[in-house]
């Protein structure tokens, strides 16, 4: 019972996490689809190189406090140690306000010298400089999304990411149309941030300041100093990680952009986007198994460890690799799809980088465990390795094959950076990879494709595929023995909540039961 339920627990929040991402995601993408088609391919080809900025600056801002305060929030209060919990969380924000307001201004004033100097594109100061504008928000989001994640509060993370698209979509739209061009689309995301500060703010305040004691005693500046210097050694590390793995897939458009004509910039941050679909899932498990992995180590116990990492390992491989076949096989219709007829010169970029996506979910999800055991520096060393990497490789074959050299520079690097994080978490966990499970999620993932071949490279093929993949994909899994009796149990405990939905899904987890081991 006890496996199940931290099963459960690990499953539940993901599910709630992959909700907020999959928004985010799905928001994302009607924004770039909307975007795309207002800006044409040289417009969007600015704004695509803008946003790996923007993503980068707020991670230096931000100083990876999100999962610093997660970590610490779900530890101490794991130990009944909430009055430090709440210090943890105050002295957070009053660092990451000022942090924030600075990297803003340097953020303004540097734009110039970046637009012109390195892109030599003028026409992108004015992207740069709404960027500084976002800064502040986003690092106060932050804080507030990492007491929640430490409170396994994964709903109203959702609900601020709900916020943020809805005002960043809307505000950005109406910018672009009344002329703000490409400095438009990023101002909306700046309102975007500013709405889910506000909404989170008022969910922390009631659901989660509620649970602080009051201090006995304040906290001298010297005791607050020792407790940020405490956040800062965990988080820094994690910043560099951040930074460095947007390095690994933020270097390419960065170097494109250089050596490239904007509408080739254009083509490749359309194809990164749907390469990235299957993060949503390790993003999701990632966030659930930090503060999971970190309250199994606090407690000291290992078969508790074992199970969040084995069935982390095992969902994640389970959804993401049968996602990555089917947008490498309808690459093209695809990206027609969601970004215009214009964009189909990125599908050969995509069908190669969507599998180095794949390797990085596995990356993300070992980064998330070793961290959440007292590792946080491991993940970031060889993120630095893979980011020196990642920089020589695009230098070196984006001049030579275009986007296609970039694509193929980042799924190298993600490989390696795969397999060297899993072979250390194994080593330092003691707990085993599901080899087994990997071969067979390898070999369903290999049989459904191939049906998948015939059919024709346009949007009734693409449909086509959507439908019937899943059938295959599930049939196949469960004749080969790759669902477990613990799987049948979760699928029938939340068949039930599904209203109508139920008596479909009890007739699929039966046939499921028939083969589960």
């Amino acid at each position: 019972m006890g496996n199940s339920n931290n099963s459960s627990k690990i499953l539940r929040g993901s599910f709630l996490m992959m909700i907020s991402y999959l928004f985010f995601r799905v928001g994302g993408y009607f924004y770039r689809a909307v975007l795309s088609r207002m800006l044409e391919p040289a417009g969007y080809g600015l704004l695509g190189l803008t946003l790996p900025l923007q993503g980068i600056f707020q991670s230096l801002s931000s100083v990876g406090f999100q999962p610093a305060i997660a970590k610490f929030v779900s530890q101490h209060n794991a130990v009944g140690e909430e009055d430090i919990s709440r210090q943890v969380i105050i002295t957070s924000l009053k660092f990451m306000m000022i942090s924030g307001t600075l990297l803003g201004l340097i953020i303004f004033f540097s734009a110039d010298w970046i637009a012109n100097y390195y892109f030599h594109k003028p026409a992108m100061v004015y992207p740069l400089q709404a960027v500084a504008l976002i800064t502040p928000f986003s690092v106060i989001v932050s804080i507030f999304r990492g007491s929640f994640q430490g409170f396994f509060k994964m709903e109203f993370i959702v609900a601020s990411r709900v916020v943020e698209q809805v005002f960043m979509i809307g505000i950005a739209i109406i910018l672009v149309s009344v002329g703000f061009y490409a400095a438009g689309a990023v101002l909306g995301t700046g309102f975007g941030f500013m709405a889910s500060a506000i909404v989170s703010f008022i969910l922390f305040k009631k659901y989660i300041w509620v649970h602080f004691p009051k201090p006995t005693t304040k906290m001298s500046f010297k005791e607050e100093m020792i407790l940020l210097k405490t956040i800062l050694t965990f988080s820094i590390p994690i910043a560099i990680t951040g930074l460095s793995e947007m390095g690994i897939y933020d270097v390419g458009p960065l170097v494109i952009g250089r050596y490239l004509p904007v509408e080739d910039a254009a083509y490749y941050t359309t194809a990164d986007p749907i390469a990235r679909l299957p993060l949503i899932i390790s993003l999701s498990v990632a966030a659930v198994i930090l503060p999971a992995a970190s309250e199994a180590a606090s407690l000291k116990d290992q078969k508790l460890l074992g199970t969040y990492i084995t069935q982390s390992y095992r969902y994640v491989v389970l959804l993401v690799l049968p996602i990555c076949v089917g947008i490498a096989l309808f690459a093209q219709p695809l990206l027609s799809l969601l970004f215009g007829a214009k964009y189909i010169y990125g599908a050969n970029a995509l069908s190669i980088l969507v599998f180095g996506m794949t390797f990085y979910t596995l990356f993300m999800v070992s980064s998330s465990i070793v961290q959440g055991i007292g590792h946080p520096r491991l993940p970031m060393f060889i993120m630095i390795l893979g980011t020196g990497l990642n920089i020589g490789l695009n230098f070196l074959l984006v001049p030579l094959y275009g986007i296609i050299g970039a694509a193929i520079a980042t799924t190298i690097v993600t490989f390696i950076i795969m397999a060297a994080i899993l072979w250390k978490t194994v080593r330092l966990t003691e707990v085993g990879l599901p080899y087994i499970d990997f071969a067979k999620i390898g070999v369903t993932s290999i049989i459904m494709g191939l049906p998948l071949l015939l059919l024709p490279q346009n949007y009734y093929g693409l449909f086509a595929a959507i439908l019937i993949s899943p059938i295959i994909y599930t049939i196949v899994f469960a004749v080969i023995g790759g669902f477990t009796k613990k799987d049948v149990q979760l699928l029938r405990k939340y068949a039930h909540k599904l209203g109508p939905l139920s008596n479909v899904l009890e007739i699929i987890v039966k046939f499921i039961e028939r083969f589960a081991k």
